[in-house]
């Protein structure tokens, strides 16, 4: 803060036990696919989520994914999986927190982001989900009353 500014704050929030809601959204068909929900975010659970979400149409030659920064959309896991469907060995992913691909979110994002590999990941800037087209159909089921049944299906 400077003499004569007013002060400003970064807008943090807190999850205070709050459902975890994982959808993606086709947004040239406006279709939510393979959304789940569960009780906690972990790297695993959005693991899993990519590989139902990418079964679910086998055909498609090409995935982009739009995503926030959260840490577990740059997980080791998720690049390990991505490594494997790309032919990339064990040994070229180096060490997670010491070397090569593995060694921090930020190599770990870039290796997600290749455009040459069949599913390439898109983070938003910091405070900036409101690019992502998923957060907005959340928001509009929010207000207009609409839910999601503990199976994970949308409901009106």
């Amino acid at each position: 803060m400077k003499p004569g500014q007013a002060e400003r704050k970064e807008f943090e929030y807190l999850r205070h036990g709050t459902q975890t809601l994982i959808a993606n959204f086709d947004v040239a068909t406006g279709k939510v696919i393979e959304p789940t929900i569960g009780i906690h975010r972990k790297e695993d659970d959005f693991l899993h989520h990519c590989q139902q979400l990418v079964a679910s149409d086998p055909e498609a030659e090409k995935w982009r994914i739009v995503l926030d920064g959260l840490n577990i959309h740059k997980s080791e896991s998720l690049v390990r999986w991505i490594a494997e469907m790309e032919g990339i060995s064990d040994e070229e992913l180096g060490v997670k927190g010491k070397s090569g691909i593995l060694k921090s979110m930020k190599s770990r994002a870039k290796f997600l982001g290749i455009r040459s590999h069949r599913i390439v990941f898109y983070y938003t800037p910091k405070h900036c989900s409101w690019l992502n087209q998923v957060e907005i159909w959340f928001s509009i089921r929010k207000r207009s009353g609409g839910v999601m049944e503990a199976s994970g299906r949308c409901c009106p």
